[in-house]
């Protein structure tokens, strides 16, 4: 029943939204309309300035716009990018790169008559070393936690050292911090550069209504070439919008106004797939479901620093561990699609995960802990609270369900995405939803958010965890450039990790498109990043 009124009330809406468009005199299709690809940022973007690329709703657009040394390919694979060959010598930690003499910044007034200039290991050593000036205050100077000395040995030859072997460090020179700006341009704008963004990517900068619209068009002077050696990209323009809620990005997609939609909402999940998570019948014949193993763990995170006296005690951290069924919540709340994290922190696809004893559903276990840390503390009834955005609440809902079944009392505290960031990191919520997507290849990627200089602001150490057993094994393991020596250590450290409970795992995640068939070219990742240099669109 809640099926078809669910289907029912979408469908008024989608007849709504066709209304009111054709009365706004609104119209999306004409002959370049083709060559524009759209897509909803529900989350609303911060800046378009690499520095600040942390999150996916950042990374998306910046990705079309800048280009660094390397990339990684679909299969996770290093590529050449701005670099095309490499050296590494292995007894110094030491990598040359070779520049591609081709690569041109965006068409912009800084560059003077020309109106641009080709790419320099000299601009690489700037936007490197722009990434640790405190002025700048990069989320992302973490990044070069490893490096000894990045400079330009001439225009051509780019030179990184690091302060110790670092095996994951050539598949982090992906991430979008490590883009390359011009120098320019960034102290033309300053403060503004975040609005006002030069890169070398497939698309440049055109126009952006802070939470209202963003296009970005053809970069003209792009360097990639395809197979057949025709330049890329093929689309005129990438258009986003920011509708706040995922029905309405949903919505907006049914009527094809949007050539694609990622992930699974609570608000159109029935809609759109079975409970079997294959695509609903009246929709094979205009939407593609796209699915690939996702990088990425949805976790509740504890503030181990915090000031809940229940969540200090292991006992309690466990007995949540242990006190609601994820398989049950992934079947009923995700349609199946995820895999219940009952094993560690590391999700399936990263060489480190095992299949480590973690957390099952066990309520009499959970019953058991929650007991014996009652008649330690005479605290009869525990109480938590979690902070989450709306997108998982329903989640938070189950889990505050069950807990509350075996006496743990629980307050959900729902927010918008940018608050649950910024107290996330500001230590001001006990208990917070959160999620991992890797930034690299490398299991290290997920260790580091437990090792213990890495607090944050200083790093991604949101929960504050600290374990001395845990930091030497990790510091250990940066030496090893073996990768089966490695995962040794990546399964001990997060078997202490799951024993120690200062995050609750809830899922890895499944990255799940679901795209309009006239589109093609678009492809899926394991990180979800969003590529869209080889896109077409039929007419």
């Amino acid at each position: 029943m809640h099926h078809q009124i669910l289907k029912l009330t979408l469908r008024i809406s989608i007849l709504c939204i066709t209304l009111f468009l054709s009365s706004c005199g609104v119209d999306s299709k004409n002959d370049k309309e083709h060559l524009v690809f759209r897509y909803n940022e529900h989350s609303n973007i911060g800046t378009l300035d690499p520095a600040f690329a942390s999150n996916p709703q950042i990374i998306w657009p910046t990705n079309q716009l800048y280009n660094s040394l390397v990339q990684l390919d679909d299969s996770l694979q290093i590529q050449p990018d701005i670099a095309k060959s490499w050296e590494i010598i292995d007894s110094t930690c030491t990598f040359y790169f070779n520049l591609k003499s081709d690569v041109y910044f965006h068409k912009n007034k800084v560059f003077g008559k020309d109106s641009t200039r080709t790419v320099t290991a000299h601009d690489f050593e700037y936007s490197y070393n722009r990434l640790i000036d405190p002025k700048v205050a990069s989320p992302g100077r973490w990044v070069m936690n490893y490096v000894e000395l990045a400079v330009a040995e001439n225009d051509s030859v780019f030179k990184i050292m690091l302060k110790e072997p670092f095996p994951a460090f050539l598949g982090m020179l992906g991430m979008r911090y490590f883009s390359v700006v011009p120098k320019e341009a960034v102290e033309y704008y300053g403060n503004d550069f975040r609005s006002n963004p030069v890169g070398t990517g497939p698309f440049m900068f055109k126009l952006w209504e802070e939470n209202v619209k963003l296009v970005l068009r053809k970069n003209p002077l792009y360097f990639e070439k395809d197979e057949m050696g025709n330049s890329l990209p093929y689309l005129e323009a990438v258009a986003i919008t920011f509708l706040p809620d995922k029905q309405s990005e949903f919505l907006q997609f049914v009527q094809g106004r949007l050539d694609f939609v990622s992930g699974l909402d609570n608000s159109y999940k029935d809609e759109i797939v079975t409970t079997r998570g294959e695509l609903q019948e009246e929709y094979k014949d205009r939407v593609n479901l796209i699915t690939s193993a996702y990088l990425n763990t949805e976790y509740l995170g504890v503030f181990m620093e915090g000031e809940s006296s229940a969540l200090q005690s292991k006992k309690i951290r466990q007995a949540i561990n242990y006190g609601f069924d994820r398989q049950k919540m992934i079947t009923y709340l995700r349609n199946g699609m995820g895999t219940p994290a009952v094993h560690g922190f590391i999700p399936k696809g990263l060489p480190g995960f095992t299949e480590i004893e973690g957390y099952d559903y066990q309520p009499e276990k959970a019953k058991e802990l929650i007991t014996q840390y009652i008649a330690e503390t005479g605290n009869d009834r525990p109480s938590i609270s979690i902070g989450t955005n709306s997108q998982y609440l329903d989640l938070c809902e189950f889990i505050q369900r069950e807990l509350e079944k075996l006496g743990i009392s629980v307050s959900i505290d729902v927010m918008p995405p940018s608050t649950l960031r910024q107290m996330k990191s500001s230590g001001e919520l006990d208990i917070f939803r959160a999620s991992w997507i890797a930034d690299y290849p490398d299991a290290e990627n997920y260790l580091s958010l437990f090792y213990s200089p890495n607090f944050t602001p200083n790093g991604p150490n949101y929960t504050h965890f600290k374990n001395k057993v845990f930091d030497s094994l990790y510091v250990q393991s940066l030496s090893l450039i073996n990768i089966d020596e490695r995962k040794v250590l990546y399964t001990k450290m997060d078997s202490i990790v799951i024993s120690e409970a200062p995050v609750i795992p809830l899922y890895y995640d499944m990255a799940i498109r679901f795209v309009n068939k006239k589109v093609s070219g678009l492809g899926i990742n394991p990180q979800n990043f969003l590529v869209l240099k080889k896109v077409k669109k039929e007419k």
